[in-house]
């Protein structure tokens, strides 16, 4: 089984962009994304309605951190602590040393190749830090743009669900995407 240690959380550095550690702090920033119906529409929870719900979900996230399930970076331009974004791996598979990946992004920031550069470095500390085999996303086949952005970062179909899951009383499909690693 794999052994991964996530402390503590890395900064990453792209050249546009910085992936730190969501605080606190971060709670307006993240009322704002979280709160938003287009940002959550293909996320399968509804818009946070109070900033306090956006307090519980950073704790929780803190929470996985510290055990070792699950690590999320907040996504800021470089200069700017003001997150537009986040990216994370969850649900760790570590006796097959798989991650899913989960990621937003502000609709303002969208559509200018960040997300694309962000999980492409979140990816390679996946493969060489974490060692993990292979990353899977599971996303909502109507959402385009995500399905676009991870072929662009090589992950490709590995199996479509229908009316697999139940959310805001409608059964949904799922397409799975995957990607192995090319270290041996």
């Amino acid at each position: 089984m794999l052994q991964v240690n996530l402390h503590p959380l890395p900064l990453l550095q792209t050249p546009r962009l910085t992936l730190r550690a969501i605080t606190f702090d971060d709670s307006e920033a993240f009322f704002a994304l979280r709160s938003s119906p287009e940002v959550m529409k293909y996320i399968d929870r509804p818009p946070a309605k109070t900033i306090e719900e956006v307090t519980a979900w950073i704790k929780v996230v803190q929470t996985q951190h510290e055990k070792n399930d699950g690590i999320m970076w907040g996504i800021c331009l470089n200069g700017n602590r003001h997150p537009i974004g986040n990216i994370c791996f969850w649900r760790l598979d570590k006796e097959n040393h798989r991650a899913e990946i989960g990621y937003m992004l502000s609709p303002a920031y969208q559509g200018l190749g960040i997300m694309q550069e962000a999980m492409n470095e979140v990816i390679k500390y996946a493969f060489e830090a974490m060692r993990m085999h292979s990353i899977e996303a599971n996303v909502n086949p109507a959402n385009q743009a995500s399905i676009n952005t991870l072929e662009r970062c090589g992950f490709v179909p590995e199996a479509y669900f229908r009316e697999n899951y139940f959310s805001e009383g409608h059964f949904l499909d799922s397409a799975i995407y995957s990607l192995i690693t090319t270290i041996k």
